[in-house]
């Protein structure tokens, strides 16, 4: 098997809609794609866009969906166009659209979820697994990911499941996915992709809990919006906690100074999005009364990220590609630490195709501020020697 032609990956800075989807589809196509992943800037006119890869790409499987960042060969952008074509002969993809997320019901989603492995199970030829992974990207504003990842991981069984959530490039106003020839609102999708490739299915952070203890004592649960912490006003409370005036708080300082939970014997982080003007904090994930949080300090970004890609080369050898879902306050984080340089060596050194959103999913658990990737080996590759 050519590794070449197996996954081809390419990353477009052109504004243009027309001319950024021409230039993805003269580096990425091939013969037999069994499908197409792309992740664009938000400042796209989306309709256009969507209307350019139709033409570009005409019945192959297309799925997609806006950012608040690209990752690709190009680095940490903005503004740009990034995207994979993967090759028939290794790869089997599927997929259906979840829309109107913020009424789905628990049946409703299980239903969907048993018939994309029931379809997955008819496409397979790869042997008695209906897929390797499953590859979720949804709505970044509809704060429905607690509840679909969770439901969507049960019915997958022992089919882990990661992705993330689609962004707006930080205005927080409108996210979309792709799916089926357009861009959709209140929506969902999900990949089952089965491949006869090694890969690996990873998570990294970097950060650490301390003892600082902060208890959501006031919350609005469905709008994630934490009033108090511990009796106070919840921008307050945690400005003096990290020692910043409220009036500094914003993206940078919630990216140096997130909160932890403890969730199964780890801890997760549970991005800040804003500080309001009545003194509450918005959040990028559920957050209810009664939670104990703890402020959490970074160690080494880099290293950390690096110390990661060095697993995955260890198992797989060096990634044909990595699909990657990667919160927007990491990649504040690394420019505000000089570290974009470095990581971008990293990325480009591993293939990482993927997006800033905000927020990410793993293994059912909906999670903020982390690194979350399939690594797809060459199956001819031989481990690293690291």
């Amino acid at each position: 098997m050519n590794a070449n032609q197996t996954i081809r990956i390419a990353h477009v800075t052109a504004e243009d809609p027309d001319s950024a989807v021409a230039q993805l589809v003269a580096a990425i196509a091939q013969p037999e794609i069994a499908g197409v992943i792309f992740f664009c800037s938000s400042r796209y006119d989306t309709e256009a866009l969507a209307a350019a890869v139709r033409r570009g790409f005409g019945d192959v499987p297309v799925a997609g969906c806006t950012t608040a960042g690209e990752l690709g060969p190009l680095g940490m952008r903005d503004f740009s166009l990034v995207g994979a074509s993967f090759s028939a002969e290794a790869f089997r993809i599927g997929g259906g659209l979840i829309t109107d997320l913020r009424n789905s019901a628990t049946a409703d989603l299980q239903n969907f979820a048993r018939s994309q492995l029931n379809a997955a199970a008819d496409r397979t030829r790869f042997g008695s697994s209906p897929a390797s992974f499953g590859y979720l990207l949804i709505d970044g504003l509809s704060r429905s990911e607690e509840s679909v990842c969770s439901i969507l991981q049960t019915e997958l069984g022992d089919i882990p499941l990661l992705g993330g959530s689609a962004g707006d490039d930080l205005k927080f106003r409108r996210t979309q996915v792709y799916f089926q020839g357009r861009f959709h609102d209140d929506a969902a999708v999900l990949l089952l992709i089965e491949t006869t490739l090694p890969y690996r299915i990873f998570l990294t952070q970097h950060f650490q809990p301390s003892a600082e203890r902060l208890v959501v004592t006031a919350a609005d649960t469905d709008q994630r919006v934490v009033h108090e912490i511990n009796g106070l006003p919840a921008a307050d409370e945690y400005a003096r906690l990290i020692g910043f005036a409220p009036d500094a708080l914003g993206p940078a300082v919630f990216a140096a100074n997130p909160v932890v939970v403890m969730i199964d014997g780890n801890h997760y982080v549970r991005s800040i999005r804003s500080a309001n003007a009545d003194g509450s904090l918005a959040f990028y994930c559920a957050i209810e009364e009664g939670l104990v949080l703890r402020i959490a300090h970074g160690r080494d970004f880099s290293q950390n990220l690096a110390d990661s890609f060095e697993a995955v080369n260890r198992e797989i050898g060096k990634p044909l590609i990595t699909l990657a879902c990667d919160c927007v306050l990491r990649k504040l984080e690394a420019i505000a630490d000089n570290a974009a340089e470095s990581v971008n060596r990293i990325l480009a050194e591993n293939r990482v195709l993927g997006f800033n959103g905000y927020g990410e999913q793993f293994h059912g658990i909906h999670i903020n501020q982390t690194f979350v990737a399939a690594a797809i080996g060459n199956i001819s590759s031989e481990p690293a020697d690291v």
